[in-house]
């Protein structure tokens, strides 16, 4: 199993190729392509790579798939006896971020799930039978 840990937007994330992430709101349009090279920590089957802070030649490529507004966080201030009250909400602008690949000098991670996606579109097309096509020609 191949993962990486990111940092964005303030925070760490474990990220693995194949799935998708909401972090903060990434200043890039939809369905465009995005590398984050402050990759802390990259694992892939026995080996592994530990960053001082980051990994040298290491990134994370994925695709963003849409903006959105995270759910609404209600925040209540009261003062007992006071008859004060404030009660405000806070929605947090996320970015959607479908992991595509994760990079490690020049050798590239992708999911098996994509992998096996490319080998099934290969498979599905139709085969042309030449024999056929003789039969046909001989007639």
């Amino acid at each position: 199993m191949t993962y990486a840990i990111i940092e964005t937007g303030g925070k760490q994330l474990r990220v693995e190729p194949g799935r998708f992430y909401d972090i903060e709101r990434l200043s890039v349009e939809q369905d465009e392509k995005v590398t984050l090279d402050s990759v802390l920590f990259v694992q892939h089957d026995d080996g592994i790579a530990i960053g001082q802070p980051f990994v040298d030649g290491a990134s994370v490529e994925g695709t963003v798939l849409r903006h959105l507004r995270d759910r609404k966080i209600l925040v209540y201030k009261m003062k007992p006896k006071k008859k004060t009250r404030k009660k405000r909400g806070h929605r947090q602008e996320i970015t959607r971020l479908m992991i595509d690949a994760i990079n490690l000098n020049g050798s590239v991670f992708t999911s098996d799930a994509a992998e096996s996606n490319a080998s099934t579109v290969a498979a599905d097309e139709p085969e042309v039978d030449s024999s056929a096509e003789t039969a046909d020609e001989a007639q």
